[in-house]
């Protein structure tokens, strides 16, 4: 038994030792290709280093430039005149129609006495 447990040691460590035995090889990190020449990095350099740094502090609070329309002053003006004219699309109700008032069957001078009462503390008739 004990040659048994010397020879399943020796299976492991030469085991072990065959799988350390097969290491990589180190390339680097990334391999110097490329497919522009010297010249066109050094223009490309060149054009970079005078352009400005989008990213210092500050870029995005420079004044913008001014836009130009792409449609004349009058006939947005003229647009915006009949928006303002025209029903608002988003309030309540809009396209069911115009709604008529009822006329109620009290009278205004009822209640405008009932909510003079009611405001006095006086209790209302039912």
């Amino acid at each position: 038994m004990n040659t048994t447990s010397k020879i399943i040691a020796t299976a492991a460590f030469s085991l072990f030792a065959a799988a350390g035995a097969q290491a990589e090889t180190y390339q680097g990190v990334h391999a110097p290709v490329s497919a522009n020449s010297r010249a066109d990095v050094r223009a490309q350099a060149v054009i970079a280093a005078h352009s400005e740094n989008p990213y210092a502090e500050g870029v995005s609070s420079r004044v913008a430039r001014v836009l130009t329309a792409s449609t004349d002053r009058g006939s947005v003006r003229s647009e915006a005149i009949a928006a303002a004219h025209s029903a608002n699309p988003y309030a309540e109700g809009y396209g069911q129609g115009v709604v008529r008032t009822s006329r109620g069957s009290v009278e205004r001078a009822t209640v405008r006495a009932q909510a003079r009462s009611a405001a006095h503390g006086e209790q209302l008739p039912l």
